[in-house]
């Protein structure tokens, strides 16, 4: 007994000094760990693709399997962006859609929208425990904004390179 466990201290020493001398990458495949190439907080990535990607990777229509050509990869990215552009309601704009806001669609939709919140509110007060949703148009809007009480505050730039003006 006393010599097996002379022999597996030997091998976990081994084992051991063999896993230092390893760069962390082969440590990693080593002891079956697979690399993640997610890159969390890199701030040269872009991030309206990055969000974008968000959006399509939890939608259930996202494809399981392989495209089975070219064309049905095509179909699908088109049925991608026209639920998108035109179906898909963003929150960064008031929870239109970009096609609405395109078409100047956007004022009377969300003056509807605060009138009715008003309403409800005015109807049943005790419901509400503070404001109704802010539905005024969203100037500029930002990804990842500097402060978020600036946000919606008409003729104030935000020290944020990744906007895009409305």
């Amino acid at each position: 007994m006393l010599l097996y466990l002379f022999f597996y201290f030997q091998v976990i020493s081994s084992a051991i000094a063999l896993l230092k001398s390893l760069t962390s990458v082969v440590k990693a495949a080593v002891i079956s760990i697979m690399p993640s190439f997610s890159r969390p907080a890199v701030s040269n990535d872009n991030p309206y693709s990055e969000s974008l990607f968000k959006t399509l990777k939890y939608r259930p229509q996202y494809p399981l399997k392989p495209f089975a050509d070219l064309t049905a990869a095509r179909q699908w990215v088109g049925d991608l962006v026209q639920w998108y552009n035109h179906e898909h309601r963003h929150s960064a704009i008031g929870f239109i859609t970009p096609a609405q806001r395109h078409a100047g669609l956007d004022q009377a939709l969300l003056m509807q929208r605060k009138a009715l919140y008003e309403q409800a509110k005015a109807q049943h007060p005790r419901r509400w425990s503070q404001q109704t949703r802010n539905w005024n148009r969203v100037q500029t809007v930002h990804l990842n904004p500097e402060r978020a009480d600036i946000q919606n505050k008409p003729n104030q730039e935000v020290p944020n390179q990744d906007k895009i003006t409305a």
